[in-house]
C-alpha cells in the first residue's frame, strides 16, 4: 500500500503558479520575438516571389540605406527603455548631413566628426533639460526637431548641399570594406556595442530600473540624472552619424529629410518588444525590428516593379504611420494579455 506524500504550501503554490507562469511566458514571447517570426515570414515570402530578392544587389541595398534607421534605432531603444522619447533624432540627422556636406572638401575626419558632434550636441541640450529642468521628453525633444530644423535650412540656404566628390568623403556612405557596405558595418557595430551596453553593464542594468521605476531606481541609490542624460546624448550622437551617412551616401546634405525617421525608429524599437513606457527592451529584437520595416518598404518597390501597385513615397509614409499604429495596438493588447495571465 502507497503511502500519500502531503503537498505543503509552498508545493502547492508552486503548482498552482506553474501553468499561469507558462502562459504569461508564451505572451511574453510572441510579444518580443514575434517580430522574429515575421521578419522569417517575410523573407521567404519575397524570395519566392521576386526575382533577386535574396541576390547581392538588393540585399546590400537594404542593408546600406536602412543602416541610417539602424543607427537612429539603436539610440531610440535606449531613450525608451528609461521611459522616454526623442522626437528630435530625424531632424538632428537632417542638420548633420548639411553640417558634413558643407565641410566635406576638408576630408573625411572633419565632416565625420563636425556631424556626429552636432547630434551630440542636440543630444547633450535634451538630456540637460530633461534632467535638469525636469520637463517632459516629448515637449523638450520636439521644441529640439523644430530647432534643428530650422538650423539646417539655415545653414543650407534652404537647398541641398552638394558634397565634394574628391576628398574621399563619398566612401563612408557608398564604400565597401571586405564586399559590405562601409553604413552596414557601422550600424552593426552599433548594434553589438548596443547589446553589450544593454546585457553586461551597470549602465543597462540602470536604463531598464529608471523605466521600470524611476523614484525606486533614486532611492536604490542609482545614477538617474546621469544615465538618462547619456541615453539622450548616444541618441543625438548616432543621429549624427545617421546624417553624416545620408549626405555621403547621396551625395548632398539634406535640409529636409529626416521628417518621419523618428516614427521609423519608434516603430522598430517597438515592434521589437520594447515597452513605450520603458523598463524591458531588447537591442536585438529592435534589429530585427528594423530589417522588418526595411523589407516591408522593399517588397512595396519590388510590387511597384510589377505594376501590381503604384505607391508614391506620400502613400508610403501614410503606410508606414498606419504601421506604427498598429504596431503600438498590437503591442499593447499583448502586453494586457500577458498582465492578465500573470494574475
Amino acid at each position: 500500500m502507497s503511502e500519500s506524500i502531503p503537498m505543503n504550501a509552498g508545493h502547492l503554490a508552486q503548482a498552482l503558479a506553474a501553468p499561469i507562469a507558462r502562459k504569461r511566458s508564451r505572451w511574453h514571447l510572441l510579444r518580443t520575438q514575434g517580430v522574429l517570426v515575421a521578419l522569417v515570414l517575410l523573407i521567404i515570402f519575397g524570395a519566392t516571389r521576386y526575382d533577386n530578392f535574396l541576390g547581392a544587389y538588393n540585399v546590400l541595398s537594404l542593408l546600406r540605406y536602412n543602416s541610417m534607421f539602424g543607427l537612429i534605432a539603436v539610440g531610440m531603444a535606449f531613450v525608451i527603455m528609461t521611459g522616454g522619447i526623442d522626437l528630435s533624432v530625424g531632424t538632428t540627422a537632417a542638420l548633420a548631413s548639411v553640417i558634413s556636406a558643407l565641410l566635406s572638401p576638408r576630408g573625411v575626419v572633419l565632416p565625420l566628426a563636425a556631424g556626429v558632434g552636432a547630434g551630440a550636441l542636440i543630444g547633450m541640450i535634451n538630456g540637460l533639460i530633461i534632467t535638469r529642468l525636469k520637463i517632459l521628453p516629448f515637449i523638450v525633444t520636439l521644441c529640439t526637431f523644430l530647432a534643428a530644423h530650422g538650423l539646417a535650412l539655415l545653414f543650407a540656404g534652404n537647398q541641398s548641399v552638394s558634397v565634394s566628390w574628391d576628398s574621399g568623403f563619398t566612401e563612408i556612405g557608398q564604400g565597401d570594406f571586405l564586399g559590405f557596405p562601409i553604413p552596414a558595418w557601422m550600424g552593426a557595430l552599433a548594434f553589438i556595442a548596443g547589446g553589450l551596453l544593454l546585457n553586461f553593464s551597470a549602465f543597462g542594468r540602470t536604463v531598464l530600473a529608471i523605466g521600470g521605476n524611476e523614484e525606486a531606481a533614486r532611492l536604490m541609490g542609482l545614477p538617474v540624472d546621469r544615465v538618462k542624460f547619456l541615453t539622450y546624448l548616444m541618441s543625438g550622437a548616432l543621429a549624427g552619424l545617421a546624417g553624416v551617412i545620408l549626405a555621403s551616401q547621396f551625395g548632398a546634405g539634406q535640409p529636409n529629410e529626416g521628417n518621419g525617421w523618428e516614427l521609423f525608429a519608434i516603430a522598430a524599437v517597438v515592434v521589437g518588444g520594447t515597452r513605450l513606457t520603458g523598463g524591458e527592451g531588447s537591442i536585438g529584437s529592435t534589429l530585427s525590428g528594423v530589417l522588418l520595416l526595411g523589407l516591408i518598404f522593399n517588397i512595396l518597390n519590388f510590387e511597384n516593379g510589377k505594376g501590381v501597385i503604384s505607391l508614391s513615397a506620400y502613400w508610403q509614409s501614410v503606410i508606414r504611420g498606419v504601421f506604427l499604429l498598429i504596431v503600438v495596438l498590437l503591442q499593447a493588447r499583448l502586453a494586457q494579455k500577458e498582465h492578465e495571465a500573470g494574475g
